[in-house]
């Protein structure tokens, strides 16, 4: 499935009514992981701006005991930092990774931004060595905009 015919899909988990916000993130994750054959693990990790440290939300993949990520910390700590995307063709050449499983060969990390504050953000792996181009960025855009109405 395309990026395109992702987009009104993503929407519609998001305006549903019957589900909690977990549950549609949830949702979401997904219908990515599902339909996006190169999105190995798909989640969401939440700020705690006082502690300074990211926690783990709704996710599809294998379990990971990284549930808490200081700011400045890996990929995802990062990007709390930066506010900005981050792609890793091959995650064996960042000094700054968190090793998940040895079959994660790339990551990309997109912030979610509520009222232009970085509230946390989506996090995908993959096992495949750069995967992601300028229309993963893009459409983890759309979706993190979408995301951001249920806060």
């Amino acid at each position: 499935m395309t990026f395109q015919e992702l987009q009104p899909k993503i929407s519609a988990i998001i305006s549903e009514n019957e589900s909690n916000r977990d549950e549609k993130l949830l949702a979401v994750c997904q219908l990515l992981n599902e339909n996006v054959e190169y999105y190995n693990w798909v989640g969401f990790y939440f700020a705690n701006h006082d502690a300074k440290t990211l926690h783990l939300g709704p996710y599809v993949g294998a379990e990971t005991d990284h549930t808490v990520i200081p700011f400045g910390k890996g990929i995802c700590g990062q990007v709390a930092e930066s506010n900005a995307n981050f792609v890793v063709p091959d995650v064996k050449a960042q000094d700054n990774y968190i090793a998940c499983s040895l079959t994660v060969k790339s990551e990309i990390v997109v912030p979610l931004f509520v009222n232009g504050v970085n509230i946390g953000q989506i996090d995908i792996d993959s096992h495949v060595i750069d995967p992601f181009t300028e229309a993963d960025e893009r459409f983890l855009e759309f979706v993190n905009q979408e995301v951001a109405k249920l806060f």
